[in-house]
């Protein structure tokens, strides 16, 4: 399937499977402040949650409903109503930023936060300091991933093993 010219990330799932993954993930963003996801993720995350804040910055009937109709969970939308969108009513759009940490050791994916740019690090995890915290995750996805890299490489070493033994014993 070609990638030129498409406006969203299909993720391959089916439209049912992936609105829903893309609503609980917004749902999981608002209630939370901030979620851990891969970078292809965040980026079409990012598109839903900056029209959620948009439309809970006007406030009315209307858009609480709209709201409701897309995302059914009465909690987080209130929490869009009454917390996070009078938190940037100033502001014009750019609500929500992406960090990215480094790889996931599994499948070596991008992974990155996704949080809201007023997201106060020091209440949440008692750090002091926000950049530490991005960098010990850093540092912990970096250590994974080089022992990641050590057991494809030994598996590589072992299956080559295998495939030399088994070549010579046709011969």
């Amino acid at each position: 399937m070609s990638s030129h010219r498409r406006r969203v990330k299909h993720f391959a799932r089916a439209s049912g499977p992936r609105k829903a993954l893309i609503g609980g993930m917004v749902i999981s963003l608002i209630e939370h402040g901030r979620i851990k996801t891969t970078v292809d993720r965040a980026k079409e995350v990012r598109r839903h949650a900056e029209k959620v804040v948009t439309l809970g910055k006007k406030g009315d009937l209307s858009s609480h409903r709209l709201l409701l109709s897309r995302y059914p969970n009465k909690d987080a939308i209130q929490k869009v109503m009454k917390e996070i969108s009078p938190r940037f009513m100033e502001r014009p759009g750019g609500y929500t930023r992406i960090i990215k940490i480094g790889r996931r050791p599994g499948d070596t994916a991008e992974m990155a936060f996704l949080e809201f740019v007023d997201y106060d690090y020091k209440s949440v995890a008692g750090e002091t300091d926000a950049k530490a915290d991005v960098k010990a995750v850093k540092k912990e996805a970096a250590k994974k991933t080089k022992v990641t890299k050590q057991l494809v490489a030994a598996k590589k070493k072992s299956s080559k093993k295998i495939q030399k033994k088994s070549r010579s014993a046709s011969r």
